[in-house]
């Protein structure tokens, strides 16, 4: 057991090495002289968003090993701890070395970057060499599945007693009130029920990183991406029912008047306001700086005309965080709008005078609903103004963006780990050829490696949350735990549909629901491609 922790220790510095190689070849074609060339940026995608994987990399290699030490430290730190460690470091290592998957049918390889010699270094470096061949010892993985398969744990404490408390509670929740009922709200296409919104309300769900001065909780990220973890593991719509929260207390946190503040968020934190995110729009996307909807002041108010797309809970909100052009082109003539609005019915979805609707059909996703809006003098209060001034829309909303992305990685690896128990379960209790499926090495090998990315993803957003946690800037951590973790989510749905082989093609089998909730982790909150964007971005800029 320790033998793997040392032998993870001492490569950890190759790693390094050879990421911060691929960073100078990168910078080299997009930076020539010094100063990021957006242009070139753009024409060397490839190679840029392959550093952003291999960095990505790295980062949840790094996390896997804080985890496997805290978990050491603690006398968590058992044979199935050494073998999540050593196959997830001979895995991606034989990665980062051989072809590293960017996409499902795009492979970033050393040579591409002009760094094979950085690669054979790696190669080369003694622990680095028997990890990978470690990792790939088939006797690893069977023996992993057979610990988890036998009803053996893996460390997930986070030596806190209140943080493990909360997930102990928001785990016991999960399993009694949204598990057992998640499958048929999906199938139904149904709204969370109103009772259960009472319920988490009654947690404290809606106010966890809100002031207790305005009725929150005054937690941070972390706790945030612990109990988004927990709710996501029984339905991505329980777990993302709180983002709207989130990003609303926020946004009115960081930058709203003291009026504000009072009048919205301890409705926000008591769950009596419910609020929905108006950003995006039909033909702009992540493109924000071509934003078309437009707010003009009045004598009594802002009157608010323009198409917006993908708004999630729309008619059943109270309140709408709404981006609108109240100045010229581009960012600096964005504001943001704190407007309230009437709960629609299922009759009368947008009963305001001026707003309009009308719902998207998704394939996951479910129990908020997607909706197109439009919006024709649409009247919001002169004091909606977010902070009361204009033209900081953007800047506004760019400071939540690394709450938001790291709370959508939190929901992936709830999804990964929900994928991973029905995958597991069907391989036990499915018999073929005499035997459980759990029993071949083919499905073994899929869960072990389940398994091992899903904490791997797991420590990248604890990661991220602690960094955001301290104060520090981490849109390039918050971007690679998301870019991480919206991957494994989707091919643990993806492999454990596999398992169940047709009955899992089946509308009545929960993997189903749990494949097409995966599926859009990759392109909400920011594409997988805005988010290698960012990160390289960010990786060039960043001087060692």
């Amino acid at each position: 057991m320790s033998a793997t922790l040392d032998l993870a220790r001492a490569a950890i510095p190759a790693l390094h090495r050879f990421a911060d190689a691929a960073r100078e070849a990168v910078r080299a074609r997009v930076a020539p002289g010094g100063t990021l060339d957006p242009a070139r940026l753009d024409a060397e995608q490839r190679a840029a968003h392959g550093l952003a994987w291999i960095a990505t990399t790295v980062a949840a290699l790094d996390g896997l090993l804080a985890w496997a030490e805290a978990a050491a430290v603690r006398g968590d730190y058992g044979d199935a701890e050494a073998h999540v460690l050593a196959i997830g470091f001979g895995e991606y290592a034989a990665q980062l070395l051989g072809g590293l998957p960017i996409s499902a049918n795009e492979i970033v390889r050393p040579a591409q970057l002009g760094i094979a010699a950085d690669a054979a270094a790696l190669a080369a470096d003694p622990a680095v060499a028997a990890l990978v061949d470690a990792g790939a010892d088939p006797q690893a993985r069977a023996a992993l599945v057979a610990h988890v398969r036998g009803g053996g744990g893996l460390a997930e404490s986070l030596g806190d007693e209140t943080i493990d408390a909360i997930r102990d509670q928001y785990r016991r929740f999960t399993a009694d009130r949204i598990t057992p009922f998640a499958h048929g709200w999906h199938l139904a296409d149904a709204l969370i029920p109103d009772a259960l919104i009472a319920e988490l309300a009654a947690l404290g769900t809606f106010g966890v990183c809100i002031a207790p001065d305005f009725g929150g909780l005054g937690l941070g990220k972390l706790e945030m991406c612990i109990i988004t973890e927990e709710l996501s593991r029984g339905w991505i719509g329980a777990g993302s029912l709180g983002t709207r929260s989130e990003i609303a207390g926020e946004l009115i946190g960081l930058a709203g008047t003291p009026e504000q503040k009072a009048q919205w968020l301890p409705g926000i934190a008591s769950g009596a306001v419910l609020p929905t995110a108006v950003f995006t729009e039909p033909a702009n996307g992540s493109d924000l700086a071509n934003l078309a909807t437009r707010a003009v002041a009045g004598a009594e108010g802002w009157a608010i005309s323009g198409a917006k797309t993908w708004i999630t809970h729309a008619a059943r909100s109270d309140l709408m965080t709404l981006l609108a052009r109240t100045g010229g082109p581009g960012n600096a003539g964005l504001s943001m709008f704190l407007a309230p609005k009437p709960r629609g019915t299922e009759d009368d979805p947008f009963p305001a005078p001026g707003m309009s609707g009308g719902e998207i059909g998704v394939l996951g996703y479910r129990g908020m609903r997607e909706y197109e809006l439009v919006f024709d003098g649409f009247a919001a209060p002169a004091d909606a103004l977010l902070g009361g001034e204009e033209g900081q829309g953007f800047r506004q909303l760019m400071k939540t963006f690394e709450g938001a992305r790291i709370q959508t990685a939190a929901r992936a690896v709830g999804v990964a780990w929900r994928a991973f128990e029905l995958g597991l379960a069907y391989a036990v209790e499915r018999r073929q050829f005499g035997r459980p499926l759990a029993d071949f090495p083919r499905v073994h090998d899929k869960l072990a490696m389940m398994v091992v990315e899903t904490i791997a993803a797991r420590e990248l957003a604890y990661f991220a949350a602690r960094e955001k946690d301290k104060g520090r800037r981490c849109d390039v951590e918050a971007g690679m735990a998301k870019l991480l973790a919206a991957r494994v989510a989707w091919s643990n749905a993806d492999n454990a549909l596999q398992i169940h082989g047709g009955n899992g093609y089946a509308l009545e089998s929960e993997i189903s629901r749990v494949l097409c909730d995966a599926r859009i982790l990759n392109i909400f909150e920011g594409a997988a491609e805005i988010q290698a964007q960012v990160i390289a971005r960010g990786l060039i800029a960043t001087r060692n």
